[in-house]
């Protein structure tokens, strides 16, 4: 990854287009039948935070970029990072993370006690538990392929929330720079260039197992068949999962991963999606009960809020 990418330089992330790869056919993990026995694994993976003293503060973790997004038009071909100076595991957080996202005029949360979550550009809300951190609004995260040194996102997120930032530490390099690894994330975005709700769950769930645990080897992700949804609002869609086995324990924080993806339609018609990822076989583990909670809570909001 290239964490002196200048701004401009990237695609939005949050609409990283899996589905066309020049040159290539797109990568799709091999599918488990519905009620494959799936066995967790353990161990850690390397993490990067890198600092960076230059015009964007990037910040990579896990193997995702994290940013945030400047105000305004927000097209589809340039992303500007905020110019915030260095970035580090002690810097403080960005302007308009958890502490500063609610407003009375937020959405209520459907399970009482937990947050609301809102991607307004989409027009998508969700819950998380109370331990969950809020990102910005504008803050992106996405994958690049760690050979990309354009870092071209594979597929990324807006507006995420994140479970225990700091869940993993490390210096796998010996820069004198420890590194940070989240426990997990959710996050939501548009689905340019999809053909069906079942097309965007599948690849989502996939690359973002791939891009943040298992890279470089793509044999040890699998997804498990997608399935039709509908969430406590009635949205409907189609959900999968992906999960990593297997993965090289080369890092401190080298782990498996998994991801649940939730794929739907706009307010506008458009295709959209919802995705959850996180480390697996390790007893931190968001339990996927939980991870089927959140899911449940997927809804529009805001002008999304009617049917399309």
């Amino acid at each position: 990854m290239n964490p002196y990418q200048q701004p401009g330089s990237h695609g939005r992330p949050d609409e990283a287009n899996p589905y066309r790869q020049p040159g290539q056919a797109p990568w799709e993990a091999p599918t488990l039948p519905a009620g494959t026995p799936q066995a967790s694994q353990g161990g850690g993976r390397k993490t990067t935070v890198i600092a960076i003293a230059a015009a964007a503060a990037v910040v990579i973790a896990a193997g995702v970029t994290g940013f945030l997004v400047l105000g305004g038009d927000r097209n589809d071909a340039t992303v500007d990072p905020e110019p915030t100076g260095p970035a580090s595991s002690q810097a403080p957080a960005p302007t308009g993370t958890d502490g500063a996202r609610g407003t009375d005029s937020d959405p209520k949360p459907v399970i009482p006690g937990w947050k609301v979550v809102v991607n307004a550009q989409r027009g998508i809300a969700f819950d998380v538990p109370a331990e969950w951190e809020r990102k910005s609004p504008d803050w992106a995260s996405y994958v690049t392929e760690k050979t990309d040194r354009d870092d071209n996102a594979l597929v990324g997120f807006l507006a995420p929330a994140v479970l225990q930032e700091q869940w993993c530490q490390s210096d796998d390099d010996n820069d004198g720079t420890k590194e940070d690894t989240s426990l997990a994330a959710a996050g939501s975005r548009g689905e340019n260039g999809a053909r069906s709700t079942e097309e965007a769950a599948r690849k989502n769930a996939g690359l973002w197992v791939y891009g943040a645990y298992a890279q470089p080897d793509k044999q040890k992700v699998t997804t498990g068949a997608v399935e039709p949804y509908t969430t406590k609002s009635g949205l409907r869609g189609s959900v999968a999962t992906a999960m990593s086995s297997g993965v090289s324990k080369k890092g401190k924080c080298a782990t498996d991963g998994k991801a649940t993806a939730f794929a739907f339609k706009s307010a506008k018609g458009d295709f959209v999606s919802w995705t959850f990822h996180g480390v697996k076989g390790v007893k931190e583990e968001v339990p996927d009960a939980t991870v089927r909670q959140i899911l449940s809570t997927v809804r529009l909001t805001g002008s999304g809020s009617s049917s399309p």
